[in-house]
C-alpha cells in the first residue's frame, strides 16, 4: 500500500495559503486604515477645521520617520535579527498603537482637554526641521492634526515594516511553489483594502445621521485589533513550521552601508529608483485628496433620504457586488478551460457595470473612486505573466507613465468641462479612473522585477531597502504639496466641495511626464547596456 506522507505545514496547499491568508488580511486591514480620513477630507474640514494645508501635513506624515530618521532601514535591520514571525507581530502591534493615538486625536474627547491645550502651544517649531523645511508641525497646525500626526508616524513605521516582513513571509512559505500567484494574490487583497476604506468611512462617519468622523477611525482601529490577533496565530504556525522543518528561522541578509556604493554607480538602479518615485508620488498621495476632488468636479444630488440609494443596505450590497467583480475577476486569470475563464470575466465584467450603476445612482463620490483597485486586481495578474513570459518591462513602464499623464490631464481639464452633466461626468470619472488603476498595475508588475536585473544578487535586499527608502521621500512630500497648493490656489474658498483643483493636477500630471522620460531614457540605457529589462524572466 502506498503512503503519503506530509512532511511539513509547507508541504500542505491549504496550511501555506492559510498562512498566506494571515499576512494578506493584515496588509488588507492596514491599507484601509492608511486611508481613512481621505473619503471625509470635507468633513474633517467642516469638523475639526483642517484646511487642505493641515490634512495634507498629516498625511504626509505617515512616512515621516522612515524618511528622516532611517527607521525603515531599521525595520529591515529588525527583520533579520529577529525574523519575520517576532517582527510581523511587532509591526501590527505598532501599527495598532499609532492608530489608537489617532482615533484619540479626531475624537471628542480631544476637544477642549489639556493634551489639546499642550498640542496647540508646543511643536509650533521643531529645531533643524523648520530650517530645512521639513518639519511635520507648523505653526497655526489645528491641535488635532498635530496629534493625529504623531499617532500616523507611529502607524507608518508599523506599516512599513509589515511590507517588508509579509514579503519575506510569502518567500519563506512558497520558495519553490506558486510563489508569484502568491505575492500576486497578496497585493491584490491588500488593494481591496483602498476600496473598502473608500466606502465604509463615510459610511461610519454619517451612520444614523449624525456626522462623527472618530467612528470611521474607530473601525480602522478595530480591523488593526483583527490584524493583530491575525499576525499572532502566523506566529504559532510560523514556530511550528521551524520545529519541523528543524532550522533556524530564514532571514534577510542586514542593509550594509558598503553596499550603497555598489548599487549607486548603477545608472539602471537610479532611472528605476526615481521612475518609482515619480509614479507612486502621482498615485498614493492623489488617493488622499481623489474623493475630494471628484466632490468639486461632479454634479452630484443626494437622493431622497427615503430611498433605497440613501439606506445603509446599499453600502453592504454594493461592497459585496464589488467583492463579486474582484473575486471573479481574479480567479479568472487562473482558469485552465477556457468555458470556465471567460464565464468568470463575464461575471466580473456585469458585476462592474451594475456596481458603477449602483455607485451613480447613490450620488457618491467615495462609492466612485472605490472603482480604483478593480481593474488592477483583474490585469496584475496578466501582466506580471507577461513579463515573466514575453519581457518588455521598460516598454510597460513607459505606457504606464503615458496612462497616468493622460489620466492626471483628464482629471484637471476634462471632467471639470462636465460640470453640470450629472451623467457625463460620473461617466467620464468612471472611465479614468480604471484606466488609472490599470496603469498602476503596469508599474509593480514591470518595475520590481526588474531590480535584480540591475544590480548584483548579493545586494539585492539593500538595492530595495534604498528604493523603498526614496519612494519614501515622495509619499511624505507630495500630500503636503497637493494640500499647498490648493490653499494657495482657492484663497477666500470655504466650502470644501468647491475647490479647483487644476493645479495640483497638472503637477501630478508633470510627474508622469518626468516618469515618461526617466522611462525612454531607461529604454535607451537597457539597449546600450544590454541590462536585459525587454527580456523574459522566464527564459
Amino acid at each position: 500500500m502506498k503512503e503519503t506522507i506530509q512532511k511539513t505545514l509547507r508541504d500542505s496547499a491549504a496550511m501555506r495559503w492559510t498562512a498566506l491568508l494571515l499576512l494578506a488580511l493584515a496588509m488588507f486591514c492596514s491599507y484601509i486604515f492608511m486611508d481613512i480620513l481621505s473619503p471625509i477630507k470635507d468633513l474633517m474640514q467642516e469638523t475639526r477645521g483642517w484646511d487642505s494645508t493641515a490634512f495634507g501635513t498629516m498625511q504626509g506624515s505617515e512616512v515621516f520617520l522612515n524618511v528622516f530618521v532611517f527607521f525603515l532601514i531599521f525595520a529591515g535591520i529588525i527583520l533579520d535579527k529577529m525574523g519575520v514571525r517576532f517582527t510581523a507581530v511587532l509591526s501590527a502591534s505598532v501599527m495598532l498603537v499609532g492608530a489608537v493615538i489617532k482615533w484619540y486625536a479626531v475624537s471628542d474627547s480631544f476637544i477642549g482637554s489639556g493634551l489639546e491645550e499642550w498640542f496647540t502651544t508646543h511643536l509650533n517649531y521643531i529645531p533643524g526641521f523648520d530650517e530645512l523645511g521639513v518639519s511635520p508641525f507648523y505653526e497655526g497646525m489645528p491641535a488635532s492634526a498635530k496629534l493625529a500626526a504623531c499617532g500616523f508616524m507611529i502607524f507608518g513605521c508599523g506599516c512599513e515594516m509589515a511590507g517588508i516582513t509579509v514579503s519575506r513571509g510569502i518567500v519563506k512559505w512558497f520558495k519553490g511553489r506558486e510563489m508569484a500567484l502568491a505575492m500576486g494574490s497578496e497585493m491584490a487583497l491588500a488593494r481591496l483594502g483602498v476600496a473598502t476604506c473608500m466606502i465604509f468611512s463615510p459610511f461610519f462617519a454619517r451612520l444614523g445621521g449624525e456626522v462623527s468622523v472618530s467612528r470611521s477611525v474607530a473601525f480602522g482601529v478595530v480591523l488593526l485589533c483583527i490584524a493583530l490577533i491575525m499576525t499572532i496565530v502566523y506566529f504559532f504556525m510560523d514556530k511550528k513550521l521551524d520545529s519541523q522543518t528543524g532550522e533556524a528561522e530564514e532571514k534577510d541578509d542586514p542593509f550594509k552601508i558598503s553596499d550603497i556604493g555598489q548599487i549607486l554607480t548603477s545608472s539602471g538602479f537610479w532611472l528605476v529608483a526615481l521612475l518609482c518615485v515619480l509614479y507612486y508620488s502621482a498615485i498614493f498621495p492623489f488617493q488622499k485628496y481623489a474623493v475630494n476632488m471628484l466632490q468639486c468636479n461632479l454634479t452630484l444630488e443626494a437622493p431622497a433620504a427615503d430611498s433605497f440609494w440613501a439606506s445603509n443596505t446599499v453600502t453592504i450590497v454594493q461592497y459585496v457586488i464589488m467583492l463579486l467583480v474582484a473575486i471573479a475577476g481574479f480567479a479568472s486569470n487562473f482558469q485552465k478551460k477556457k468555458a470556465m475563464k471567460y464565464t468568470l470575466l463575464c461575471v466580473s465584467v456585469v458585476s462592474l457595470v451594475v456596481y458603477c450603476y449602483m455607485g451613480y445612482m447613490r450620488q457618491s463620490a467615495e462609492s466612485i473612486f472605490a472603482v480604483f483597485p478593480l481593474l488592477a486586481v483583474l490585469i496584475t495578474p496578466i501582466l506580471g505573466s507577461y513579463v515573466d513570459h514575453k519581457g518588455k518591462a521598460a516598454s510597460m513602464l513607459v505606457l504606464g507613465s503615458l496612462l497616468l499623464i493622460a489620466c492626471h490631464l483628464t482629471f484637471a481639464f476634462v471632467l471639470p468641462a462636465f460640470k453640470g452633466n450629472d451623467l457625463g461626468g460620473i461617466v467620464i470619472a468612471y472611465a479614468t479612473i480604471l484606466v488609472l488603476g490599470a496603469s498602476f498595475s503596469l508599474v509593480p508588475a514591470s518595475l520590481w522585477p526588474s531590480v535584480p536585473k540591475l544590480v548584483d544578487a548579493k545586494v539585492i535586499g539593500s538595492a530595495y531597502a534604498l528604493i523603498f527608502w526614496i519612494q519614501n521621500i515622495g509619499l511624505w512630500l507630495f500630500p503636503l504639496l497637493i494640500g499647498k497648493v490648493l490653499d494657495k490656489t482657492n484663497p477666500d474658498v470655504e466650502d470644501p466641495t468647491k475647490f479647483d483643483y487644476t493645479w495640483p493636477l497638472v503637477m501630478l500630471a508633470c510627474l508622469g511626464v518626468a516618469a515618461l522620460l526617466l522611462g525612454l531614457l531607461l529604454k535607451v540605457v537597457d539597449k546600450k547596456k544590454g541590462l536585459g529589462l525587454e527580456e523574459p524572466n522566464i527564459k
